[in-house]
């Protein structure tokens, strides 16, 4: 939770019905002062949402975005991590991401992603599990990890990258630790539009809300049912563990989260 304004406690994952009929559930990360990066209950919030739009027929449409204007989600908070200490903790975190954006993913009707500003780590995360990213051209989407905290992704978030972007463009990405732009991101597919402004990106994702609402759902819940197929089957069922535990257990890692908190460059060693 946070205190943005005065007095009052307000959610970190605000939740509003929008619509003629109230079929799109709009969805806010709402941590503006952190940029809305991601708490672990924050997470815990979306993957019930998830399920609780599978039981709500009435539900058309779900879209994520961020509150504040300056960032969608700039990552899981990275405070969470200092306590990490043992192979469980690295392996339960990943587990969680998994649970989360699976559950993302299998939501039965389409999810879009409206981005204004930076879209980085578990919010990229988020992004590339909804199935359209509409963004404005303040977009900086990536993952740094290679120059700030040292960890990896799962295997089941390499798969996604892959299938949107392709492999060539993931190693890019993760080697040059490089936030793409709204252009570079529009050419090579990662989102599916630009608007012109930060004005425009509500208004034209409310435009793509009503257009899908109206199509044929099981057409839209079978499509997005076939490529999440195709995406596990590109997933090793073993999850990469031990490449979880290399990179978090690693004292690079630990170096990561201290150099991030003392704002001065880290000092990788390889170990």
């Amino acid at each position: 939770m946070n205190e943005d304004t005065v007095g009052r406690v307000e959610p970190e994952l605000l939740e509003e019905r929008r619509g003629d009929s109230g079929e799109i559930l709009w969805l806010t990360l709402n941590r503006p002062r952190a940029r809305n990066a991601l708490t672990f209950p924050m997470y815990e919030r979306i993957g019930e949402v998830c399920l609780e739009v599978n039981a709500d027929p009435s539900v058309r449409t779900v879209v994520f975005t961020g509150a504040g204007g300056r960032a969608f989600a700039a990552g899981t908070d990275i405070s969470q991590f200092r306590a990490f200490d043992k192979e469980e903790d690295a392996l339960a975190y990943e587990e969680r991401m998994d649970r989360v954006l699976g559950a993302l993913e299998s939501v039965r009707v389409p999810t879009i992603a409206a981005i204004a500003g930076a879209c980085t780590g578990g919010g990229a995360g988020i992004a590339a599990a909804c199935d359209l990213r509409i963004c404005t051209p303040s977009l900086k989407f990536g993952f740094p990890i290679a120059r700030t905290v040292g960890n990896t992704l799962s295997m089941a978030n390499f798969a996604r990258l892959t299938m949107l972007i392709g492999a060539g463009r993931v190693k890019d990405l993760i080697f040059m630790a490089r936030l793409v732009g709204a252009d570079e991101a529009a050419a090579i597919g990662l989102v599916n539009e630009v608007v012109p402004s930060e004005e425009a990106l509500e208004p034209r994702v409310m435009e793509i809300c009503s257009i899908v609402s109206t199509n044929a759902p099981l057409t839209q819940e079978t499509a997005k049912e076939a490529l999440r197929r195709i995406r596990v089957q590109m997933t090793p069922p073993d999850g990469g563990a031990d490449l979880l535990i290399k990179a978090y257990m690693s004292e690079d890692f630990r170096e990561g989260i201290e150099a991030f908190f003392a704002k001065r460059p880290a000092r990788w060693k390889g170990r």
